[in-house]
């Protein structure tokens, strides 16, 4: 273990002081702040020589990002139960038999999550829902089913205390499917995330238009091209936290991301990018997650351990690990201006084409790295278009077009999509308000949603544009928390938290309205 200097030991000091006195933490907040600054005073990683200086946090001069995982991860980042499987052994450790009708279902679902353990400390993945609870609804009328799927859907908002929660939808119609759907958009919670993988071939129009409504209302579900993921990841995947691709049973050990806007800041011009300060960059995130994960697999213990583990609900050989960007569109136009050239990410067919050029060089490069422990993606990690922090100022999401400088029309937008969302079988997506005339006719946004998947998209996410569940990045968050927030009250879920700092340094309520 290396050792650490007074000055880091200091500024942890004055940053557990801040948080004990913090005024609109909440106390389950100050204690999952708290850990995060306990392992900050560790230096137990085999760091590539050089790194330091591509992760000063300095606004502006960072390079990679690490997203607060901490110096000495003690588990993987996302964690994927398999919910089916505990359904059919139940827990030793939990003390739990399998479940015989919908009421022991629900309940032992929500005992789980208390014990599965992500970056947040809270479960990033909460199940098929409909899957999970369609079968305990026989000889149950609709109304009874919906109240308890009410009662259930409030406790996960009010016990899992982060929107980084997800479910997932489809891509068959069940009845549990609708009565959830239903469910959402009465209640419309930031809490969990929905998914729907949406498959023309499979998904019929009458659900998904079920589905369309709720969206609309909640900002939930966003709409996963199932045919793609599954092409890529098999039929045991999953969607998790934000957008993230991963495999049932597995997770991933880690997610860092490459700031492509300041990488492009250190280079002369864009043949300097892409033959000497990218390819250095890559290299040392790369070898920076190899450490991460060497640890979690050979030191942590995590796998030997736990009870997901040895009752067979997790698997180390199902996992991976995320290879994420940020600011395609940052770095292409300060590319751009450095040679003098006009033109910006999203209006210029030569801005478009550098980015396709990026995104082949960060795909190939990832492509030869061999990660340590990916054997369930090949040997290598997953790219992963990262939608940003709290903190970020002049970053644009992913590959995203920065806000304020989108198309004119919903057209040309996604043909701008449709150029990036296949590099990212672990997660990208894009955002669109609309005008509340869209709720009045739900076909409209399906249709743009069957018409977007022809083209390669990946995801997408829809809300009205005065709906008061937002989604910020990958995330929800309400309005309403946000301006409790924002005047100083303490809020029930620390994602309001990072939602006003989107706000406020990202101008998430800036988007255009379609």
């Amino acid at each position: 273990m290396r050792p650490i200097s007074m000055e880091r030991v200091e500024q942890t000091r004055q940053a557990i002081l801040d948080i004990i006195e913090s005024p609109v933490l909440t106390h389950e907040q100050k204690l999952t702040n708290l850990a995060n600054q306990a392992d900050s005073l560790m230096e137990v990683l085999a760091l590539p020589e050089g790194l330091e200086e591509y992760l000063d946090p300095v606004p502006g001069k960072q390079c990679i990002c690490d997203l607060f995982e901490g110096h000495a991860p003690m588990r993987p980042r996302y964690i994927i139960p398999d919910y089916d499987k505990f359904f059919a052994n139940g827990s030793e450790f939990l003390q739990l038999s399998p479940p015989t009708d919908f009421f022991e279902a629900i309940n032992d679902l929500l005992i789980l999550y208390k014990h599965v353990p992500s970056v947040t400390n809270y479960p990033v993945f909460v199940g098929a829902l409909d899957k999970l609870l369609d079968p305990f609804l026989q000889g149950m009328d609709d109304a009874t089913v919906k109240k308890h799927l009410k009662l259930f859907l409030t406790h996960i908002d009010r016990t899992v205390l982060d929107s980084f929660s997800h479910a997932d939808l489809g891509p068959e119609a069940t009845r549990a499917g609708r009565l959830l759907l239903e469910a959402e958009r009465e209640l419309e919670l930031a809490v969990p995330n929905f998914t729907l993988k949406y498959d023309p071939d499979i998904t019929p129009d009458d659900f998904a238009i079920e589905a369309v409504k709720t969206c609309l209302r909640s900002a939930k579900p966003s709409f996963a091209n199932h045919k793609m993921f599954r092409a890529e990841l098999g039929d045991d995947y999953v969607i998790a936290s934000c957008y993230n691709g991963l495999l049932c049973g597995g997770g991933s050990y880690t997610l860092c991301r490459l700031i492509l806007g300041n990488i492009a800041k250190r280079a002369e011009n864009i043949r300097d990018f892409r033959e000497n300060v990218l390819p250095k960059v890559m290299d040392l995130q790369a070898c920076y997650m190899d450490a991460r994960v060497k640890f979690i697999v050979e030191e942590s213990g995590f796998f030997e351990n736990h009870f997901l583990s040895r009752e067979g609900l997790i698997h180390r050989e199902r996992f991976t690990g995320m290879y994420g960007l940020v600011g395609l569109a940052d770095a292409v136009n300060i590319l751009l201006e450095k040679e003098g050239v006009d033109g910006r990410f999203g209006h210029s067919a030569q801005a478009d084409q550098l980015g396709v050029d990026i995104m082949e060089q960060i795909n190939a490069f990832n492509q030869a790295h061999p990660a340590p422990y990916c054997e369930a993606t090949g040997g290598h990690y997953l790219l992963h278009a990262q939608v940003g922090i709290a903190q970020d100022q002049g970053i644009t999401p992913g590959t995203r077009i920065p806000i304020g400088e989108e198309p004119d029309t919903l057209y040309d937008h996604l043909e701008n999509c449709s150029l990036f969302h296949k590099y990212f079988p672990s997660g990208t997506g894009d955002i669109f308000p609309m005008e509340m005339t869209a709720g009045k006719n739900p076909q409209y946004i399906l249709d743009i949603v069957k018409g977007a998947f022809q083209k390669d998209l990946r995801y997408l996410s829809f809300h009205d544009k005065d709906s008061d569940v937002i989604r910020i990045t990958g995330y929800l968050v309400k309005r309403s928390e946000i301006e409790k927030y924002q005047k100083g009250k303490r809020v029930l879920q620390n994602t309001t938290q990072l939602g006003a700092g989107a706000v406020r340094n990202g101008r998430v309520l800036e988007r255009k309205v379609r």
